[in-house]
């Protein structure tokens, strides 16, 4: 199709066209009014039970602790985990994110901390969301250690390092009107292409229906025989 049939058969199906601007008109709506979201966001460590050689639980932090921490979020990331999340009353979108010392393709999970990050349009939801997960995963760590029959004292224990904070998350609004105009063009376009072509069709059937119907010539039967009943010529 060349450019002057594309401009004429837009011209054409204006009508397309329009109802696409007032489509992305309403989205642009909500792109410049937004919903509020809020991200809340907690760490919680995992750390070795006190002993007289440490002390001081934070400077004895190994990777067989972090070990032990991601195998509690493998856990909860589990098809099991999410259930029990849902039925402990998280809702929305929540991460878990392991501190990793390495790369994304060669992960090494040293750090035997955790960020726990909660979404949702209520901070306050959102914060409950990520104590919920915090105490889950706690729960997790224990029985991890309780089903290996280590005594009370030798246990590790999770406590929260940053406890959790709603933060408001802010979109770019340009960006958002600048998808929304893109995407009521090319769906303007498209619809107003496939109008076309669709009216065009059922157009020319129409008309060689109506052809067909009033100017099909009559024919004489075979052999030149009169049929019974007919008028001699």
């Amino acid at each position: 199709m060349s450019p002057g049939e594309l401009f004429r058969t837009l011209r054409r199906r204006w009508y397309v066209l329009v109802v696409a601007a007032v489509l992305a008109a309403a989205g642009a709506v909500q792109v410049l009014r937004p919903e509020p979201t809020y991200v809340s966001s907690a760490i919680v460590v995992v750390k070795p039970p006190v002993t007289g050689a440490h002390p001081n639980q934070l400077a004895n932090l190994q990777p067989p602790l972090a070990a032990v921490s991601y195998a509690a979020v493998q856990q909860l990331e589990a098809p099991a985990g999410a259930a029990e999340l849902r039925a402990a009353g998280v809702r929305g979108t929540y991460r878990l994110i392991p501190r990793n010392s390495g790369t994304s393709v060669t992960p090494r999970y040293l750090i035997p901390s955790l960020q726990v990050q909660a979404e949702h349009g209520d901070p306050a939801a959102a914060d409950r969301a990520v104590k919920t997960i915090a105490e889950v995963y706690t729960r997790h760590v224990a029985d991890l250690q309780a089903g290996q029959q280590i005594p009370e004292a030798a246990r590790m224990s999770v406590s929260v390092l940053v406890p959790p904070t709603p933060v408001e998350q802010t979109g770019t609004k340009s960006r958002g009107l600048a998808g929304a105009a893109l995407l009521a063009a090319v769906c303007g376009v498209a619809g107003a292409l496939w109008t076309d072509r669709l009216l065009t069709r059922r157009n020319r059937r129409r008309r060689e229906d109506a052809d067909t119907g009033s100017g099909a010539p009559v024919q004489d039967p075979p052999g030149g025989r009169v049929p019974v009943g007919a008028p001699a010529r």
